[in-house]
């Protein structure tokens, strides 16, 4: 655990020894060679202890003298990571600027810039506490010999899978709730009577009885088939142990004697395919971690034709994928009504629960989440206490405390850490950050993505960007089960999530212990353990009191992000930051009511994500230009019209977002205007996102071409005679995703006709003013060298099209969404059969010309969505709209005239589909059926991803 630190102290040493030192630095090269060599000497020894922790992280982790060294090694590793920040902003600093006099400057103040002598008598010390901290471990943590080794191998090896299988098997039968039809399925899938192998894969998160499951099902069926074998893998498993588990079971029901110590891995794989050649077995592989599992195994399990069956249980849903399973079960988590069943049974055996102590028990319920290890043992635990509700709500509030340190739930914290100890070190980074956050708090993909980008938790692979690594983190995590999924966007990419508040716990102790980071809410009062702690990231839930006793002694202060919108003297909070935490990484400070950014926000050197999003902030200050490691800066909905001209001095810049909205609903044509740059923008050759350019002239428009990794641009106030250059610009850019064009005025015609073929990865394109040609634009090529496939979502806004764009679009075949407002001044728009099979987002809005919406019969196949809003000119309700009730979820009917109303409730077509209305402002739910209740849909809806 304490290796994630480690892990990110090595990458930052590692980036300073491999620094360039500058001419200006000649005076001081003995210097800089000595500490360079001092730095890379211990970097190794962190590298060393690094694979140590790694090591005791698959042993017991409760020896107390451990637990005691691992934060004396905590402390060094964080002074360290200190010193070698203030090393790579005097060296690159220096280098940025190429100034001597700064290099003066800066041994002159101390407060500022340590001198390079003050810094190698630090690194000095700092080797001599490692060497003494190796010592230390020597003498009284572990002593490692071959014989402890080939102890500790035969524990990994053997001892461990058992103890996972006892783990594992935390639920008995009778906990089993809600489960009938999982049941029903595993058993019809072992005897359908299909001779060929098949495999079966049970996936889901740690806790939801998938062992206990199978357990019961095997149990049940084993004696029909003619051998059988449990085998439970951990992640250290070696293949000729798996084997040799295999032979004894299977040999021991054969009544077959043998030696198989000496036998090496053919002459085991041959032994056990002797066994099973003509034997229907059933085995199952429990707790499986990683799908070489398939490429190691399965080549000794014969795969006859005798109507064998392999299961494999695991909590990485890749393995469903890479065994190529069609036969696979997602364990989920357990209804509202089946986890109140589960819990009443466990608490009351079986009993009604009391009036008095309900409301308190469906709060606890609610918090395990449909979890059943969770609800299984706190109601064991509520069962053995007193029936009285102060009682239970003296649990109630300690619930935390108690999932932690209460023996009688040490199989929740079993099963779940196993869980994080077996990621990669830099997903545990990732997933203890998320932990950091409150309950049930919604995470967006790309705003999480930058924020562990500017805690370098990130790290390059081969040509990827670092966000599309991020991504991938992301994905890893919800396959795990760590994340819980709550939202995909319209072509598949996660959009939301969240995470389980039972494994939050568990995670916020393991920030607590490491000094990963801390919580700071009111209620926890948390002022004077902040005195004595070290801690490297504070998000501030609520805070009543003075920011400056929450954040004064925190010196050492990484990471500061503030959810309480509301939060007194936030206006002080910059000042107090840049006098109290000069090494802050990452400030996000978005919805605070902040007027006023001071000269001080330069002095954060380290800084790399300033978040400003829906700030009152009207200028930056010209010392913003001394944040050379700054990777984003959010100034979304703050007041900013114009960037100082040194904001092109951020060559690390890589997400800019600085759009000013007016209208929310985004109706009106200049619902948006972006920031004014001076020149210089081409000097930010990183940038991959910037949101919005406004554009002066056509000048301003010729450093687009310079910016080669942009995924996303939105530009406002185009003019007709910039989009030749524009197009030219646009097409340079390789890796661009998500385009937005939007004119100078709604008379404006935007001449984009040399943007298609479209660049070859865009995905979202939007659009906003009067096309010329808009034929040639929006269709996609039939044939050639473009990947017609790419685009997948449009939006065209106030375009005013007398052509029908149907037939143009209808050519992007993977489109999943479409957004129309006031793009259409014709009367009638027709889905003709075979059109946007992929669709599954339709919105039409302000087009009151249209008269007729006809959808045929294999239009649309996939949408989920329709909305309608403000099609004053339509009097009937859609024909062909009942060809959608197999995959409609949502539908509404905005701003509908009386007249529309009654064909509405008059119409038969619409059938079982749930629907909404809206009229005079008010919104009313469809009388039919179960109405599913959707949020509020603004018509003016953004292409988001």
């Amino acid at each position: 655990m304490a290796e994630t630190v480690l892990l990110l102290a090595v990458k930052k040493i590692g980036s300073a020894v491999g620094k360039e030192v500058t001419t200006q630095f000649t005076k001081h090269a003995v210097q800089l060679t000595e500490l360079q060599g001092s730095m890379g000497r211990s970097m190794t020894e962190l590298r060393v202890i690094h694979d140590f922790l790694c090591q005791m992280d698959i042993r017991s982790r409760g020896n107390q003298v451990y637990q005691g060294w691992l934060e004396e090694v905590c402390k060094v590793v964080y002074m360290l990571e200190d010193m070698v920040d203030e090393y790579l902003h005097l060296v690159g600093h220096q280098h940025d600027l190429g100034c001597y006099f700064f290099l003066k400057r800066s041994f002159k103040q101390p407060r500022y810039v340590l001198s390079l002598d003050r810094i190698a008598c630090m690194m000095k010390e700092t080797e001599k506490n490692l060497a003494h901290l190796y010592q230390t471990k020597e003498r009284w943590v572990l002593t490692t010999n071959n014989s402890d080794l080939t102890s500790d191998l035969s524990y990994i090896i053997v001892q461990k899978p058992r103890d996972l299988a006892n783990i594992s098997r935390s639920l008995e039968e009778e906990d089993l709730v809600g489960i009938e039809d999982n049941k029903q399925k595993l058993v019809e899938w072992l005897g359908d009577g299909d001779l060929a192998r098949s495999v079966i894969v049970v996936h889901g998160m740690g806790g939801l009885g998938k062992t206990t499951l199978v357990a019961t099902v095997y149990k049940n069926e084993q004696e029909k088939f003619h051998c059988h074998a449990w085998i439970s893998v951990s992640q250290t498993y070696t293949r000729e142990d798996i084997l040799r588990q295999l032979i004894i079971e299977i040999s021991n029901q054969l009544h077959v004697v043998l030696d198989i110590s000496a036998m090496d891995m053919a002459c085991l794989q041959h032994r056990l395919k002797s066994f099973l050649q003509e034997k229907k077995y059933l085995i199952v592989l429990d707790d499986v971690w990683t799908a070489q599992v398939h490429n190691d195994l399965f080549g000794a399990l014969v795969p006859n034709l005798e109507g064998s069956r392999i299961i494999i249980t695991t909590r990485n849903a890749d393995i469903v994928h890479f065994t190529f399973q069609e036969r696979a079960l997602e364990m989920r988590r357990l209804s509202k009504d089946d986890s109140w069943e589960l819990f009443c049974k466990k608490a009351f055996l079986k009993q009604e629960c009391p009036i008095e102590l309900k409301d308190i028990s469906e709060q606890m319920v609610s918090k395990c989440d449909g979890l059943p290890l969770a609800i299984v043992s706190i109601g064991s635990l509520l069962f053995a206490r007193d029936k009285t509700l102060e009682e239970w709500k003296k649990i109630h509030n300690q619930l935390g405390w108690e999932l932690i340190n209460n023996p009688g739930l040490v199989h929740v914290r079993n099963v779940l850490h196993l869980s994080y100890i077996y990621l990669p070190t830099s997903l545990k980074c990732c997933f203890l950050y998320c932990s950091l956050f409150p309950e049930d708090y919604l995470f967006k993909r790309k705003k999480l993505i930058r924020l562990w980008l500017a805690e370098g938790f990130i790290e390059m692979r081969g040509r990827n960007s670092m966000e599309e690594v991020a991504e991938g983190y992301i994905n890893e995590l919800v396959r795990m089960n760590l994340l819980q999924l709550v939202k995909r966007n319209s072509f598949g990419r996660v959009k939301s999530f969240r995470m389980h508040d039972v494994v939050r716990e568990l995670a916020v102790d393991l920030c607590r212990r490491e000094r990963f980071g801390v919580v700071y809410r009111d209620e926890d009062n948390l002022v004077e353990s902040l005195e004595v702690m070290d801690e490297r990231r504070m998000i501030i839930h609520t805070l009543n009191k003075d920011i400056n006793q929450a954040i004064s002694n925190a010196r050492r202060l990484r990471s500061l992000i503030v959810l309480d919108k509301k939060m007194p003297s936030s206006k002080r909070i910059v000042p107090l930051i840049a006098d109290n935490s000069r090494y802050m990484s990452i400030l996000e400070l978005s919805g605070l009511p902040i007027d006023n950014i001071p000269d001080a926000i330069g002095d954060l050197f380290n800084l790399r994500h300033l978040g400003l999003r829906d700030s009152k902030v009207k200028l930056l200050p010209d010392s913003i230009e001394r944040l050379s490691n700054l990777l984003t800066l959010d100034l979304f909905r703050s007041k900013i019209q114009e960037l100082p001209k040194g904001i092109v001095k951020l060559k690390k810049l890589r997400h800019l977002f600085a759009t000013n909205v007016h209208d929310r609903s985004a109706r009106n044509f200049r619902c948006h205007t972006g920031v004014r740059i001076h020149n210089g923008l081409e000097r930010l050759t990183k940038l991959q996102t910037l949101q919005a350019l406004e554009v002066q002239h056509e000048g301003s428009m010729r450093c687009l071409g310079q910016l080669k990794q942009m995924r996303t641009i939105r530009i406002w106030g185009v003019k007709g005679i910039y989009c030749e250059g524009i197009c030219e610009y646009l097409h340079e850019m390789e890796f661009l995703s998500y385009l937005s064009i939007n004119a100078n005025g709604e008379d404006e015609v935007l001449q984009l006709n040399r943007l298609n073929p479209l660049p070859t990865n865009l995905k979202r394109l939007s659009l906003r003013g009067r096309l010329a040609q808009p034929g040639m634009l929006l269709g996609a090529p039939a044939t050639g060298g473009q990947n017609n496939h790419s685009l997948y979502a449009v939006r065209l806004s106030w375009c005013q099209l007398d052509e029908d764009p149907l037939p143009s679009l209808s050519r992007w075949s993977n489109l999943t969404y479409l957004s129309l407002t006031r793009a259409y001044i014709g009367e009638q728009l027709v889905f003709l059969q075979g059109w946007f099979p992929r669709m599954k987002e339709l919105y039409l809005t302000d087009m009151p010309d249209l008269m007729r919406l006809e959808i045929h019969q294999g239009a649309l196949t996939s949408l989920q969505e329709l909305v309608l809003v403000n099609l004053r000119g339509m009097t009937e309700v859609p024909p062909g709209i009942e060809f959608l009730q197999t995959t409609l979820k949502y539908l509404t009917f905005g701003e509908i005239t009386e007249d529309f109303l009654t064909a509405l409730h008059q119409c038969s077509r619409i059938g079982s589909i749930r629907w909404r209305y809206s009229i005079g402002g008010e919104t009313v739910c469809s009388p039919v059926g179960n109405p599913h209740l959707v949020p509020v849909v603004q018509p003016g809806l953004r292409i988001r991803d």
